[in-house]
């Protein structure tokens, strides 16, 4: 299974917000920041200089990650990323990571910043395999959901 890591394009608009949509209905529910990002990834993350990337095996897109510039100034949060329930188990989700964090490590960003939930054990081991560490999550979050905030510095 070959799967190719390619840049955002304007059709894959849906396939970032349905495949987002999905996991986040079946861990959480879609909070309305969620909802605005998702319908509107071009506002909110490619025209203010983030990156958006899709996971694409033969001619479907199977996941998808985002890397969202955050209010502070050179820090991007690691964000949105999604697998399709078929694709879950294929490590496709590690392979998106590893790509943000080679591309991330490519544009000499200092470090990258991720929002989780402590229920998402397996997310939880995966972003401390490659080398997340905990730090506290400020008070005004952007995501109600989130218990954990973790920064992986280059």
């Amino acid at each position: 299974m070959t799967v190719d890591i390619i840049s955002f394009e304007k059709q894959y608009s849906k396939d970032f917000y349905e495949l987002n949509k999905e996991w986040l209905e079946t861990f959480f529910y879609v909070e309305p920041f969620d909802e605005e990002v998702l319908s509107n990834p071009d506002k909110y993350i490619i025209n203010k200089g983030g990156h958006i990337f899709f996971a694409k095996l033969n001619d479907t897109i199977v996941g998808t990650v985002a890397l969202m510039p955050m209010r502070e100034k050179g820090l991007f949060e690691l964000t949105k990323m999604a697998v399709s329930p078929n694709y879950r188990g294929y490590k496709i989700g590690q392979k998106l990571m590893q790509y943000c964090i080679d591309f991330a490590k490519s544009m000499r960003l200092p470090k990258l910043i991720l929002y989780s939930n402590t229920k998402l054990e397996n997310a939880i081991y995966i972003y401390r395999k490659y080398g997340f560490v905990e730090i506290p999550v400020e008070a005004d979050s952007p995501y109600k959901r989130s218990n954990i905030k973790m920064e992986l510095v280059f």
